[in-house]
């Protein structure tokens, strides 16, 4: 070989390593792709049918114990005090407020147990320690006692077990999440329309303690549900640089979901909202008894805001199906504003009719209100955060959920009437609609900086591959007359 062409193949060779590198570029580019998982989808059916009906048994059973509070509570009156006593209403409400301030208030800590254990492990464990709740609670013979067994125990499990129903419903479903959150929480307005009648004929039959035996059953039957509850969801994969302590702790705490500003307004507008809002279902009944006579029928107002709260249920949950993104909360925002309408109009019926219609407008947009809860969540945080989402916004409406129905006992206590507490019950919710209203504001407003990052991104990468391929045909150009030179 003469020395032009070793010095003419030169250039070559010393180019070989660079296409030798792009090619391994390209070749490795595909393993990456592989790498990364595809976006779970989820099957819409199959054993999710059964979850979903385990789900429904889940929501009924919680609930419905704690809608139908209102009957056991004119029942605790009678068997722990009497009407000279100023402040036994006040007193009497804690058993019911703490028992579903504390359902909300162990939900950040359920949502940490549901990301460790997955599921059905923490259903399952809530559902038996409710089920030792009721069944202790059935043995005390005082309100203090009950503050215990009742209000926490009971409680405690209840929130155990409800919070992952709500979070294997997104393992099984996408596209139909919103329906099928509809009839799981439909499970709650089935057992409101019949609890109250079959409770009052329980008291009236076998006694307050064994009413609570009875109902511990319920409980039972949800620890056989919660075996159903079968994760299929991948677990996210976590680069060797984020591994370790501060992974571990993310895993417990995450603290992610806190940077959207969306969801840090839905987490403190849903609390801000719900001051009032169990206050209907503690104190209506006596307020009915006060108002029309003992005899009234009281149970129906519960059985009407059953009914209508499932049908509720499902009419918006499945047009949550087709409202686009986070305008979704739009429909919490009116649900929040009828009801909080319809808890000023209750002092102002004098006739039962009219308690009735309230009672079935407030039922449907309270079903509005809690079947869409979960789908805004997945639109918010995404599938992979949703849990301890929902369990920090639970958490969050444990102080009003807790604090509201004692102060409205308190009202009544001191004013002789329940006037002015479900006045005063009907401010929140319409408060609370008005800051939610600022969500798809914001959302739109982060999408259109995440879109024109983006773009900038991909505007910054042509020019600099532009730049390199102009850097390397001036290389080439160089080249070409060194070559010729020789």
């Amino acid at each position: 070989m003469s020395k032009g062409e070793s010095d003419a193949t030169a250039p070559v060779n010393a180019g070989e390593p660079a296409a030798k590198q792009e090619n391994e570029d390209v070749k490795s580019a595909p393993r990456e792709e592989k790498a990364t998982p595809a976006e779970f989808e989820p099957p819409e059916g199959g054993w999710g049918w059964v979850v979903m009906l385990a789900a429904m048994w889940c929501n009924g059973s919680v609930f419905g114990i704690q809608n139908a509070f209102g009957i056991l509570f004119v029942y605790l009156l009678k068997e722990f005090g009497s009407e000279d006593d100023e402040d036994l209403r006040f007193r009497t409400a804690w058993v019911g407020s703490l028992s579903m301030g504390m359902i909300f208030f162990c939900s950040p800590i359920v949502s940490v147990f549901t990301d460790l254990f997955g599921c059905r492990i923490t259903a399952v464990g809530g559902a038996a320690v409710g089920f030792v709740g009721l069944v202790a609670s059935s043995m005390v013979r005082s309100l203090g006692a009950l503050y215990f067994t009742y209000g926490i125990v009971f409680a405690c499990g209840c929130s155990f077990a409800y919070q992952p129903s709500l979070v294997i419903l997104g393992h099984y479903f996408k596209r139909r999440l919103g329906l099928v959150n509809g009839i799981v929480t439909a499970g709650s307005s089935v057992f409101t329309i019949t609890l109250p009648y079959v409770l009052t004929g329980l008291l009236d039959r076998v006694g307050l303690y064994n009413t609570l035996r009875v109902l511990s059953i319920f409980m039972f039957i949800l620890v056989l549900a919660g075996f159903t509850y079968k994760p299929i969801l991948p677990k996210p994969v976590s680069s060797r640089k984020t591994d370790g302590r501060c992974s571990a702790l993310n895993r417990v705490f995450n603290l992610q979901i806190w940077k959207s500003l969306g969801y840090r307004i839905w987490a403190f507008g849903i609390p801000a909202a719900l001051y009032g809002y169990f206050v209907p279902y503690v104190h209506l009944m006596k307020h009915v008894e006060e108002r029309f006579g003992e005899g009234t029928n009281k149970e129906l107002l519960l059985m009407c805001i059953g009914i209508t709260s499932g049908v509720g249920r499902l009419i918006f949950g499945q047009l949550a199906d087709y409202v686009p993104g986070v305008n979704k909360v739009f429909l919490q925002v009116a649900s929040f504003l009828v009801i909080g309408v319809m808890s000023m109009m209750i002092p102002l019926c004098n006739i039962f009719g009219g308690l009735i219609a309230v009672c079935l407008l407030m039922g449907l947009f309270d079903g509005c209100f809690i079947c869409i809860m979960a789908p805004i969540a997945f639109e918010l945080v995404g599938s992979q955060n949703v849990s301890q989402a929902i369990g920090f916004l639970l958490g969050m409406m444990s102080v009003p959920m807790t604090v509201g129905p004692p102060i409205a006992g308190f009202l009544r206590d001191r004013l002789g009437s329940y006037d002015v507490a479900f006045y005063l019950a009907g401010i929140p919710p319409i408060i609370g609609g008005a800051m939610l209203c600022l969500i798809p504001w914001v959302e739109a407003r982060r999408k259109r900086k995440v879109e024109e990052t983006a773009a900038d991104a991909a505007e910054k990468m042509l020019e600099q591959k532009s730049a390199d391929a102009q850097d390397d045909a001036g290389t080439r150009e160089k080249t070409d007359d060194h070559e010729s030179i020789i």
